[in-house]
C-alpha cells in the first residue's frame, strides 16, 4: 500500500472541537478557579467548527470532497486480494448534505453554550470542576457528531457516534440530582442496548458485503450470485442472500439509531432525561445529538439507496407511532420541558417519515425536516433557559408563560415564531415547507395510509403547541392584594433589574437562534439550497 492520502483541511470541522477540548484542559491546570473560561474557549471552538464547514457547504450537484483516502496498486499480482489490490476508498467525505449537519450541530452546541453560560463572575470553588467537565463533555459530543455525518467505514462510523452519545449520558448526570441520575441511568442502558443492535446490525453488513465501508460500492457487492459444483455442466447458481442480509442489517441500524432518535417505542428515556437535565443540556439531547443520530442513520441509508431498496414498512410503522404517542403525550404536560420531550417524540416521527423512501428524495426530505425541527427547538428551548433564569422554580410550567407578551414582547415573538414552525403554521413558514417536504416521499411512494396518519398528527400537533401560544399571548389572570386591593400577578411581575444584566451571553444565544430561525422562515429555499 503506498499510503493514506491526508487532507488536514477537510478534517478542520472535527479538529477545531477536539482543541479546543484539549485548550479546556490545560486552562483549568493554568488557571483553575475561573469560571467562566472554559465556555468561552467552548463557544469558540464551536465557532470555528461550524466555520471550517463552509467549504463543503459549496459543493453542490453530487459533488463531493473525500480524504483518509487509501491508495494502491490497481493490478493484483498475487493469487489472494490484499488491500494493495483493492481500489482506492475514502474514509472521510463530505458533501453539501453532510455539511450542513455539521454546521447545524456546530451552531446548535454555541446556543447550548451560551445557554449554560455561568450566571456570575466570581471564582469557583478549588474542589469544583463543574465548568471545565462540562465544556469538555460538550466538545466531546460535537466533535464526534461532527465525525459521524462525514465518516464512510463502519468503525469511524460506530465510535464517532458513541462518542456523540456517552458525554451526553455524563452531561445529563452532572448536576448530582436524583432526577437527572435517574435520567442518565435510562439513558445508558437505552444506549447500552442501541450499542449492541448498531454492532450487530455493522456485522451483518461486513458478512452480507464483505467490505467495512459504508458505500454505494459495497451495497451493491452484495447483489450477487454464487454456484456450486464441480464442473460447468453440474454447476447450480443460487440466488444470493447477500441483499436479505443487507436489509436485515439495515433494519438493525434502523431501531439502533430509533433509540437515539427518540422514536417509539425505543422513547422511554426522552422525558426523564430531559427533565432531569438542565435546560442546556436538555437543549443539546433536543438538538445536536439528533442530528447526530440522523445523520448516522443516513450514512447507511445513502449506502443502500443503489440498491433500490422498496420501501420500509418498519420505518413507517415507527413513524406513525411515534408521531401518535408523542402528540397524545404532549397534550397532557404542564411542564415545558416535558412537553419539549414529548415534542421530540413526535417530530422524530416526522424526520424519519420520508425515509420510507430510501432514495435521495427520502434522504433530503428527512434532514430538511431535522434542521427544521432543530432550529424551531433551539429557540424554544432558549426562552425556556432566560425563564427559568428569571425565575428560577417556575420557569418550567406553562403558567409562567401567562402575558410574556406583556412582559417582554420580543421573547413572546420569538418564542411564538418557535411554536407556530413546529406546528407548522404561518409566520412559521418553515415548519409548514417542512413538513411538505416530508410528505412527498411518502405520496410518491404511495403508502396513502401513512399520509392520513401524519395529516392527522398535524392536527393534533397544532393543539399541542397553540396550547402553549395561548398561554402566551394571553393576559394573566389578577387577583385582589390582600391588604390594599389592587389587582396583582406575579406572573405579570418583571424580572428584577439585577437578574438581567447577569444574563447578557445567554440572550446573545437565543438572539442567535432566533435570527436563523427568522431567515430561514423568509427564505426557506435558502435551506433547501444548502443540502444541495
Amino acid at each position: 500500500m503506498k499510503g493514506l492520502a491526508i487532507d488536514y483541511a477537510m478534517l478542520l470541522p472535527a479538529i477545531v472541537p477536539v482543541a479546543g477540548l484539549v485548550l479546556v484542559l490545560v486552562a483549568d491546570l493554568v488557571a483553575p478557579r475561573l469560571r467562566r473560561v472554559p465556555y468561552a474557549i467552548a463557544g469558540l471552538a464551536a465557532i470555528g467548527s461550524a466555520v471550517a464547514t463552509v467549504p463543503g457547504l459549496a459543493l453542490g450537484g453530487g459533488s463531493t470532497r473525500e480524504t483518509f483516502c487509501l491508495t494502491g496498486r490497481t493490478a493484483a499480482s498475487a493469487a489472494a486480494p490484499t488491500v494493495d489490490g483493492l481500489p482506492q476508498v475514502c474514509l472521510w467525505q463530505a458533501d453539501a448534505l453532510g455539511s450542513t449537519l455539521q454546521l447545524a450541530a456546530a451552531v446548535s452546541a454555541v446556543v447550548c453554550i451560551a445557554l449554560a453560560w455561568p450566571r456570575t463572575r466570581r471564582r469557583r470553588p478549588a474542589d469544583s470542576t463543574r465548568e471545565p467537565v462540562e465544556a469538555v463533555l460538550l466538545l466531546a459530543a460535537l466533535a464526534g457528531t461532527v465525525v459521524v455525518a462525514a465518516s464512510r467505514d463502519v468503525g469511524t462510523w460506530l465510535i464517532a457516534l458513541e462518542l456523540a452519545t456517552l458525554p451526553v449520558i455524563a452531561l445529563v448526570a452532572l448536576s448530582g440530582r436524583r432526577s437527572a441520575v435517574a435520567g442518565a441511568t435510562q439513558l445508558l442502558v437505552t444506549s447500552l442496548v442501541s450499542f449492541a443492535l448498531l454492532v450487530l446490525g455493522v456485522a451483518l453488513w461486513f458478512a452480507a458485503t464483505g467490505s467495512p465501508f459504508l458505500t454505494p460500492d459495497a451495497a451493491l457487492a452484495s447483489g450477487g450470485a454464487f454456484s456450486a459444483g464441480s464442473g460447468a455442466a453440474t454447476a447450480v447458481v443460487f440466488p444470493s442472500v447477500s441483499g436479505g442480509v443487507v436489509a436485515l442489517a439495515t433494519v438493525l441500524v434502523v431501531a439502533g439509531v430509533g433509540f437515539k432518535l427518540s422514536l417509539v417505542p425505543f422513547h422511554a428515556w426522552t422525558p426523564t432525561a430531559y427533565a432531569g437535565s438542565s435546560v442546556p443540556v436538555a437543549t443539546f439531547l433536543a438538538t445536536v445529538s439528533k442530528i447526530a443520530a440522523l445523520a448516522a442513520l443516513l450514512v447507511v441509508l445513502r449506502a443502500v439507496a443503489a440498491l433500490g431498496t422498496p420501501a420500509l414498512l418498519s420505518i413507517a410503522l415507527l413513524a406513525s407511532l411515534s408521531m401518535t404517542l408523542g402528540n397524545v403525550m404532549a397534550l397532557r404536560q404542564d411542564d415545558v420541558v416535558r412537553l419539549l420531550a414529548w415534542s421530540t417524540v413526535a417530530q422524530a416521527g416526522w424526520v424519519v417519515l420520508p425515509l420510507v423512501s430510501i432514495s435521495a428524495l427520502g434522504v433530503g426530505a428527512s434532514a430538511t425536516y431535522l434542521l427544521t425541527y432543530v432550529v424551531a427547538t433551539l429557540v424554544a428551548f432558549a426562552v425556556v433557559a432566560v425563564t427559568v433564569r428569571d425565575r428560577p422554580g417556575a420557569g418550567r410550567s406553562i403558567a409562567a408563560y401567562e402575558g410574556l407578551w406583556q412582559r417582554s414582547p420580543w421573547r413572546a415573538g420569538a418564542l411564538a415564531l418557535a411554536l407556530t414552525s413546529l406546528a407548522g403554521l404561518p409566520p412559521g413558514v418553515i415548519g409548514l415547507v417542512g413538513k411538505i417536504t416530508a410528505l412527498r416521499p411518502v405520496v410518491a411512494e404511495g403508502w396513502v395510509w401513512l399520509a392520513v396518519v401524519a395529516a392527522v398528527n398535524a392536527v393534533i400537533g397544532v393543539a399541542v403547541y397553540l396550547r402553549w401560544l395561548r398561554a402566551v399571548i394571553t393576559a394573566p389572570e389578577v387577583a385582589p392584594d390582600s391588604v390594599s386591593g389592587a389587582p396583582t400577578s406575579e406572573a405579570a411581575a418583571p424580572a428584577p433589574a439585577s437578574v438581567a444584566r447577569r444574563r447578557p451571553v445567554m440572550v446573545a444565544g437565543l438572539v442567535l437562534a432566533s435570527a436563523v430561525l427568522v431567515v430561514v422562515s423568509v427564505q426557506p429555499d435558502l435551506l433547501l439550497r444548502l443540502l444541495g
